[in-house]
C-alpha cells in the first residue's frame, strides 16, 4: 500500500499563489479503492439529505390547503403557500447555492456541508413554530438557502471521495433519492393531516419537526465523513490529506483481507490558497465553453420537462378526469416511485455504456415519450390511471437524465471551480424551473383546455429533446476516469492525455 512517502515536494515556490510544488498519487489512490463499508458511510452521511429535500417540498405542497383553513394556527391562504412561499424557497435555494458554493471551494467541503445542514435544520425547525405569514415566508427562504448550499457542498464531496468506476451510479442514485422523500412526504401528509389523529394546528407542525429529527440523525452520521483529500492537497494541507487517506486505506485493506493495488498515475500540483472569482468565470465560460453550453442545456431541459408534468399534475387529474383532490396524492406516489427507480436501475449503465450515450438517450427518450403522451392525451384515449402510467415511464428516463445533469457539472470542470460550477448551474436550473416554468405552465394547465395542456407537454418535451441532442454532441466521456483526467486542476501541471482548457469542450 502507498504510504506517506507518496507526496514529494519539489520546491518552495508554486507560482501565482506562492505555495509549494508537489508530486502526489493521492487522487489515483482514491480512485483505485474497491467498494467498501467506508463508502457506504459516505453515501448515508452525505446522500440522504436529498430524501429530506423531497420530504420538505412534498409536505409543503400537500399541507397548503390545511394551512389556509380556520384553526390551522396560521392566517395564510393556499395560494400564498404554493405561490409566494414556494417562490421564496426557490429564491433561497438559488442564492444559497451561489453563496455557499463559493465558500465551499475556498474553505473546504466538510466545513460547509456541516454548516449548510445546520442552517437547513434550524430554518425548518423555526418554520414549524410559525405564528404569522411573514415568519413562515422568512424561514421558507432560509430553508431553501440551506438546501441550495447542500447541493454544491455535497455533490463536490461525493465526486471527490467515490472511486471513478462507481461515481456515475452513486451520484445518480443519491440525486434520485429526492423521490424517496417525496413518497414519504405524501404518505406522511395523509397521516399528519388526518384530524382524527392530530388537531389542525398540530399535524402540519409535526411534519416539519419530523424532518428536523431525521436531519439531526444525518448530522451525527455526517461527522464521520472526512474532508476531501483532493481539496486538502490543492490547498497546501497534504499532510492532513495523507493522514485521512492512509486511514481509509487501512480500513479497506482490513475489510478486504488483502493489500491494495499500487496507484498508476501521479499528479504535479502548484499549491495555492485560493482561486479568484475571475479565474473561475474565465475557466468555465471561456476555456470550457462547450461544457458550459452542455450544462445549460441539461439543466434547462430537465427543469421544463418536470414543470410541464408536475406543476399542473393535480389540476390535470381533477379537471380532465374528475379525480377528487384528496386522491391526487396516491397518483403522485406512483410517479415518484418511477422517478426513483430510473436513476437506481439505469445508474450503472452511466459507468459502463458511458456518459454520452446514456445522457443523450435518457433525455431524448423522455422527450419523445412525453410527445407521445401529449398525442394520446389530445386524442382523449387516456384515463387518469393510464396518463399516470405514461408519466411514470417518461419520468423513469427523465429522472436518470436529470440526475446526470448534476453529475455532469460536478465532474467536467476543474477541481478549484467544482462547487461554484455546481452552484451556478443548479441555480440556473432551479430559477428556470421554479420561476419561469410555473408562470408558463400555470397559465396553460389552468385554462381547462386540452390543447393548452398538450402545448405544455410539447414545450417540456421539445426542450428535453434539444438538450439530448446537445449531449450527443458535447457530452464528455467521463466514465471510469479520474476527475483530474477529465479536467486538469488549475493548479496542476498538464499531464499527457489529460483534458485541459485546450480541449475547449
Amino acid at each position: 500500500m502507498t504510504t506517506g512517502a507518496d507526496v514529494g515536494v519539489h520546491g518552495a515556490d508554486g507560482g501565482a499563489g506562492g505555495g509549494r510544488t508537489i508530486t502526489t498519487r493521492i487522487p489515483a489512490r482514491l480512485d483505485r479503492l474497491p467498494w467498501s463499508r467506508w463508502h457506504w458511510t459516505i453515501v448515508i452521511g452525505l446522500g440522504t439529505v436529498w430524501i429530506l429535500d423531497g420530504l420538505e417540498v412534498t409536505v409543503v405542497g400537500n399541507i397548503a390547503s390545511r394551512l389556509s383553513e380556520p384553526g390551522s394556527g396560521l392566517a395564510i391562504s393556499s395560494s400564498q403557500v404554493t405561490g409566494l412561499a414556494a417562490a421564496l424557497y426557490v429564491a433561497g435555494a438559488c442564492v444559497g447555492a451561489l453563496f455557499w458554493g463559493r465558500l465551499t471551494d475556498r474553505h473546504g467541503r466538510k466545513k460547509l456541508f456541516m454548516i449548510t445542514l445546520v442552517v437547513y435544520l434550524a430554518a425548518t425547525a423555526l418554520t414549524s413554530v410559525s405564528f404569522a405569514p411573514w415568519w413562515f415566508f422568512v424561514f421558507r427562504f432560509l430553508t431553501g438557502f440551506g438546501i441550495g448550499g447542500e447541493y454544491a457542498a455535497i455533490n463536490s464531496a461525493i465526486d471527490e471521495l467515490i472511486p471513478a468506476s462507481y461515481r456515475g451510479r452513486v451520484d445518480l442514485a443519491i440525486n434520485g433519492s429526492f423521490w424517496v422523500g417525496a413518497v414519504g412526504g405524501s404518505l406522511l401528509s395523509i397521516v399528519a393531516l388526518n384530524t382524527d389523529f392530530l388537531a389542525k394546528d398540530v399535524g402540519w407542525r409535526l411534519t416539519f419537526a419530523l424532518g428536523v429529527v431525521l436531519g439531526l440523525v444525518i448530522l451525527l452520521v455526517r461527522r464521520n465523513v472526512p474532508e476531501s483529500p483532493r481539496w486538502l492537497l490543492i490547498h497546501g494541507r497534504e499532510r492532513e490529506a495523507e493522514e485521512i487517506l492512509s486511514s481509509i486505506e487501512r480500513r479497506v485493506e482490513a475489510e478486504k483481507g488483502e493489500p491494495l493495488a499500487d496507484p498508476e498515475t501521479e499528479l504535479v500540483i502548484h499549491q495555492r490558497s485560493a482561486v479568484t472569482f475571475a479565474e473561475i468565470a474565465r475557466t468555465v465560460f471561456r476555456d470550457y465553453r462547450r461544457r458550459a453550453v452542455l450544462g445549460f442545456s441539461l439543466f434547462i431541459g430537465q427543469a421544463f420537462l418536470y414543470n410541464a408534468i408536475t406543476f399542473g399534475f393535480g389540476t390535470i387529474l381533477t379537471t380532465f378526469f374528475d379525480v377528487p383532490t384528496g386522491d391526487t396524492g396516491y397518483y403522485f406516489v406512483v410517479i415518484a416511485v418511477g422517478n426513483f427507480l430510473g436513476p437506481l436501475l439505469l445508474g450503472k449503465l452511466f459507468d459502463t455504456v458511458g456518459r454520452r450515450v446514456m445522457i443523450s438517450s435518457t433525455y431524448l427518450l423522455s422527450g419523445v415519450l412525453l410527445f407521445a403522451t401529449a398525442w394520446l392525451f389530445d386524442r382523449g384515449v387516456l384515463s387518469a390511471g393510464t396518463l399516470t402510467a405514461c408519466w411514470c415511464v417518461v419520468l423513469f428516463f427523465a429522472s436518470a437524465g436529470a440526475s446526470s445533469a448534476y453529475l455532469t457539472v460536478s465532474e467536467i470542470f476543474p477541481m478549484e471551480t467544482r462547487a461554484m460550477s455546481i452552484a451556478f448551474f443548479y441555480a440556473l436550473g432551479t430559477a428556470a424551473g421554479g420561476i419561469s416554468g410555473p408562470l408558463l405552465f400555470a397559465d396553460l394547465t389552468g385554462t381547462g383546455k386540452v390543447a393548452d395542456t398538450v402545448l405544455a407537454f410539447q414545450i417540456g418535451a421539445g426542450l428535453m429533446c434539444a438538450a439530448g441532442l446537445v449531449a450527443a454532441v458535447c457530452a464528455v466521456n467521463a466514465e471510469r476516469r479520474s476527475l483530474e483526467d477529465i479536467a486538469t486542476p488549475l493548479t496542476a501541471a498538464p499531464r499527457a492525455g489529460a483534458k485541459g482548457p485546450s480541449a475547449a469542450q
